[in-house]
């Protein structure tokens, strides 16, 4: 069995350490790890409050940046009345989105 140190190679099975990135032995690359935990609950809290910031927390830069750029759109659209629906499943769907995102990252490591 390993210690905290040392790993096995995923494909040859050599014992590596646990901070090598490529294998000694045969050369592959070892899969990277995820050990950053996104919550859901904040990712879909911060898109209630503003729509987008759930994203930009989840690591969506350009959705985050999209998403407040049309809330802002649909905010003065609003003034004529069409942008109010416009806005409302804006926001639903950031909240949506945040949450989901979040699920998925904390389910891929």
């Amino acid at each position: 069995m390993p210690d905290k140190k040392t790993n096995f190679c995923s494909h040859c099975g050599k014992k590596i350490s646990s901070h090598a990135e490529i294998c000694p032995k045969c050369g592959v690359r070892q899969k990277q790890v995820r050990t950053e935990v996104k919550s859901s609950g904040l990712a879909a809290v911060l898109s209630f409050i503003i729509p987008g910031l759930g994203q930009i927390y989840n690591g969506q830069i350009g959705k985050g940046l999209l998403f407040l750029v049309l809330g802002g759109l649909f905010g003065l659209l609003s003034f004529i009345l069409i942008g109010i629906p416009l806005l409302f499943a804006l926001w639903a769907y950031a909240i949506y989105d945040a949450y989901t995102t979040a699920e998925k990252i904390n389910l891929s490591k």
